[in-house]
């Protein structure tokens, strides 16, 4: 895998400041990568950019365990070379951005602000075509377990390959344990994805279909690192109390998109006064965030960079970050020239 040439910018304050910046990456240096790190990759539209439909990652645990979070729209199905075996999968939600209603055929199609993704998944899903192609199990939390395993059986899979984790619960699979929090936000399910009459009857009506709350995770690998995953979500005191206090979550994952999901400022209240993990990814920006792999100005991603105090990973696609088990990154951690 690839592991250099990321972004990590730990406040505005840091980009201005020539002594700040020399701090930053002599602390950076002073972690050094070990086989007991995490690793995560984005897999998004175009190699090396932040693009407006990039969703989906790849986290990997020191022991081999592969985890796909929503594939989405950019992961060119079972067969993407960049996609390697895949364990576990994992839906935030239905939403046909993060469940997959369509995808990419190869990376680098159309553009970063509007990547080409004609491929249709509908009625299956990318995720499910992904997981029964790799017979991987798939984590969800709500009433998304019964209709994704009906999916997976339909597909020739394992039904039972698809578990259940209600908040408050937890699941472990080889050492890695995955548990759902809340997230606030819709979870309807498009009739596209509901063959005959009913799901016919649901698009012409503009409605969808209750598959129960949408979720996020919090998954404790095997060194110890606690990730948190927040799927799309408005602030929740869960974050706080949950993610922060009960598990102590040192790396979120933290959708930025605004309107349809936590907007940068509220992001960076989460992350800062909430959850104060050690390190943070930008996810789920819903623009062409960088332009050869730096961030743009007047962007959401740079407004959140701006507002929050703790380090920012920006999500390039196809570039690996580690993380040790205090969050730190460790490799593919280099800060952008501005």
């Amino acid at each position: 895998m690839t592991r250099h040439n990321w972004l990590a910018w730990p406040a505005l304050s840091a980009i201005l400041s020539t002594t700040f910046l020399s701090t930053a990456l002599l602390g950076f240096g002073a972690a050094a990568a070990s086989a007991e790190d995490v690793k995560i990759t984005p897999l998004g539209s175009h190699d090396g950019e932040f693009c407006a439909s990039d969703r989906a990652l790849v986290l990997e645990d020191p022991n081999g365990l592969r985890i796909l979070y929503d594939a989405g729209r950019t992961v060119a199905g079972t067969d993407d070379p960049r996609l390697g075996e895949i364990d576990v999968v994992l839906v935030s939600h239905v939403h046909g951005d993060h469940l997959g209603d369509r995808r990419i055929t190869a990376a680098n199609q159309g553009t970063c602000a509007q990547p080409e993704a004609s491929m249709s998944t509908i009625p299956n899903s990318n995720s499910v075509e992904i997981a029964v192609g790799q017979s991987a199990n798939m984590i969800v939390g709500s009433e998304m377990s019964q209709f994704l395993a009906n999916k997976v059986e339909g597909l020739g899979g394992d039904p039972s390959s698809v578990q259940l984790v209600r908040f408050g619960a937890s699941r472990e699979i080889d050492g890695v344990s995955f548990t759902t929090v809340p997230a606030v936000h819709s979870n309807g399910l498009s009739g596209d994805f509901i063959e005959g009459e009913l799901g016919e009857s649901l698009s012409a009506a503009g409605l969808s279909a209750y598959v129960g709350p949408p979720t996020g995770y919090v998954i404790t690998f095997s060194n110890g690192l606690v990730v948190y995953l927040s799927g799309d979500t408005g602030v929740t005191a869960e974050q706080e109390t949950v993610v922060g206090g009960q598990y102590g979550a040192q790396l979120a994952v933290i959708n930025i998109g605004d309107t349809y999901t936590t907007g940068p400022t509220e992001a960076a209240y989460v992350i800062d006064e909430l959850i104060a993990p050690a390190s943070v990814i930008a996810s789920h920006a819903n623009e062409a965030a960088t332009s050869e792999g730096q961030v743009q100005p007047d962007t959401r991603t740079a407004a959140f960079i701006e507002a929050t105090q703790t380090p920012v990973y920006v999500s390039l696609s196809g570039r690996t970050l580690l993380f040790n088990a205090a969050g730190e990154c460790v490799e593919g951690c280099t800060l952008p020239e501005m």
